[in-house]
């Protein structure tokens, strides 16, 4: 019963912000390296942020660098990705994978249902 929950989606304007938010059952975020994915209508799942073990490393893609932080709460055994001046293109399922050793490319198991981000008029 190993896994990862991810919530804080919904609807937003272009130009607004949403955090999302990285749980774990079962076992504690705080020593593991988190990723986060997101997968658009009619493509394919991208890696889009990281974030080490101990918040020395943190990666973003190039698409989302300046707008999107990555962020861990050890008090709070959550992983953080705020989005600021959201783009339409932005619009897309986002999930969370969690990993002892490296910034995670796979979940543990299998993808979970994610949480969705609409960014639209």
């Amino acid at each position: 019963q190993l896994h990862v929950v991810e919530s804080g989606g919904g609807l937003v304007q272009p130009g607004g912000s949403l955090r999302l938010s990285c749980a774990a059952v079962g076992f504690t975020l705080d020593y593991y390296f988190v990723s986060w994915f997101r997968q658009a209508p009619g493509k394919e799942r991208e890696r889009i942020s990281c974030i080490s073990k101990t918040d020395e490393s943190t990666h973003y893609v190039d698409s989302v660098k300046g707008r999107f932080t990555i962020s861990r709460d050890n008090a709070a055994h959550l992983v953080y990705l705020q989005m600021n001046s959201l783009k339409p293109e932005d619009t897309a399922v986002y999930y969370c994978a969690a990993d002892y050793n490296n910034c995670p490319t796979r979940p543990f198991g299998s993808w979970g249902p994610g949480t969705q981000v609409t960014v639209s008029s």
